[in-house]
């Protein structure tokens, strides 16, 4: 299901963001200029301080897809935490004291019969704040115009081979939605801990383009 949506990019620069590290390109382009004259106006103000930036800052380098993970294994031991988990998304989360803010978190189930993926396909809007930062493919013009068109074909690209017969459903967040993939729990893994299957979830399987894998033996 492809929705309908009007936005603009979401990866231009917020005002939450610390100065750039010795190793980064200190270029003064434009929006970094207009970052910073935001960033100390608020300060300035008083309506954030320089400790509050940095611990904003702080948060958002440690966001990473264990977030989401931690969700997806939850679901798949408990039946009643994951039926509240596909009816709210964002209330889910909370309950593992995962902040996602004032977004819509919509959480979108594989089955053996559907196979979910997740787009932006006017920017890069994506659930940063259980994945971690975005990968640079799903930003690009490539993957966010074919993957609403042949999406077999592009998941196929990634090594990811979904059968005919199961039917192939792509979401495009939007501006206050984002979309979250819990991928199949794999056979075999009946006996793991939820820090075990947590640790069998990864980001790209929460975005769709693969599936979750049990261990090797």
């Amino acid at each position: 299901m492809i929705d309908e949506h009007d936005h603009h990019d979401h990866d231009h620069p917020h005002v939450h963001r610390s100065p750039p590290r010795p190793d980064q390109d200190d270029t003064l382009t434009y929006y970094r200029a207009m970052e910073a004259a935001v960033r100390e106006l608020l300060i300035d103000k008083g309506i954030v301080t320089a400790e509050d930036v940095r611990r904003e800052v702080e948060d958002m380098d440690g966001r990473n897809a264990g977030r989401g993970a931690a969700m997806v294994a939850r679901a798949w031991l408990d039946p009643e935490y994951k039926a509240r988990m596909l009816a709210d998304g964002s209330r889910a989360a909370e309950e593992l004291g995962l902040d996602v803010g004032p977004l819509r978190l919509i959480v979108v189930e594989n089955t053996d019969d559907v196979h979910n993926v997740i787009v932006c396909t006017l920017c890069s809007c994506y659930p940063r704040m259980l994945l971690g930062l975005p990968p640079d493919w799903y930003k690009s013009r490539n993957y966010r115009s074919r993957v609403v068109r042949e999406p077999r074909n592009v998941l196929a690209e990634f090594g990811t081979l979904i059968p005919d017969e199961v039917r192939i459903r792509v979401h495009d967040s939007t501006a206050d939605m984002r979309y979250m993939v819990a991928p199949k729990r794999p056979e075999g893994t009946e006996g793991l801990s939820e820090d075990e299957l947590a640790n069998l979830v990864t980001r790209d399987s929460m975005i769709g383009v693969a599936l979750a894998q049990a261990p090797k033996k």
